[in-house]
């Protein structure tokens, strides 16, 4: 239990970082902009293996780049799916053609996308403890003005908020959670983690910090069930935990779909 002490930290801190993210980003109708991230991340990967700098630099900076992209480039003219959809591809393409050039045949590329959480130290899990805790910071500061933006950007501008700065700083904080969640999700599978959770929590609550609370508890659930399933069977743990945030949806949705 000694060596999984680290893991078991990790997967912890970003469940919690994870779930009340997720909430806003279902609120804000984004689910899509995790993908966006997630696929962008790739070439962040391929360039930070390639020169051997910090992995989490390299997510961080290209995440960071498409979610300013995102906020600089949005237009009535280019709706934000749509250069979500371009920026997402576009940067998947490059980071594709990056680790084609640069990682020939590598295997921690292929570990990195569907996560790799056996490979965690404690260092590197004391980084991810003390990044979540103040992404969660960051979110708390942000939450009521995002939040009042997020219902009604009009009411919003009347009452003298500025909606592009305070999304912004969702989409940034988006960017570091990604960054943090790395090499427990992989590339592919960030958004899973992300939206699921939020996804089952809109169904049991009735306001928003209810919503980001009941997300942040069963993300922490999957997390624990997919590390769980893992350590007793041959399972790799990033899929195991979402396979068990999807299977808490099904069972929490399958009374509403009976009735419906």
């Amino acid at each position: 239990m000694h060596e999984s002490w680290p893991m078991l930290a990790a997967a912890v801190s970003i469940a919690l970082m994870n779930g009340p993210l997720g909430a806003l980003a279902v609120w804000r109708r984004m689910a899509f902009f995790g993908d966006a991230l997630a696929h962008a991340a790739l070439l962040g990967v391929a360039l930070a293996l390639a020169v051997e700098a910090p992995l989490m630099a390299g997510v961080l900076i290209i995440a960071g780049l498409v979610a300013l992209g995102l906020s600089v480039l949005s237009s009535p003219l280019l709706p934000n799916d749509t250069l979500l959809g371009v920026l997402a591809h576009g940067a998947l393409g490059f980071g594709l053609i990056a680790a084609a050039l640069l990682l020939p045949g590598s295997m921690e590329l292929e570990h990195l996308l569907l996560g790799d959480i056996t490979a965690i130290t404690p260092l590197q899990a004391g980084v991810i403890v003390v990044g979540s805790g103040l992404v969660l910071a960051g979110l708390a500061v942000i939450w009521r003005p995002l939040l009042a933006v997020t219902v009604s950007e009009e009411i919003a501008i009347a009452e003298g908020r500025r909606p592009k700065i305070w999304q912004l700083a969702h989409t940034l904080l988006l960017a570091v959670a990604l960054a943090l969640a790395i090499r427990l999700t992989g590339v592919l599978l960030f958004t899973s983690l992300l939206i699921i959770p939020a996804a089952t929590a809109r169904l049991l609550a009735r306001s928003p910090e209810q919503m980001a609370a009941h997300a942040a508890g069963l993300a922490l659930l999957s997390a624990l069930a997919g590390f769980a399933a893992s350590r007793v069977w041959p399972l790799p743990p990033a899929p195991a935990m979402v396979a068990a945030a999807f299977v808490l949806f099904a069972l929490f949705h399958l009374p509403v779909w009976r009735r419906g």
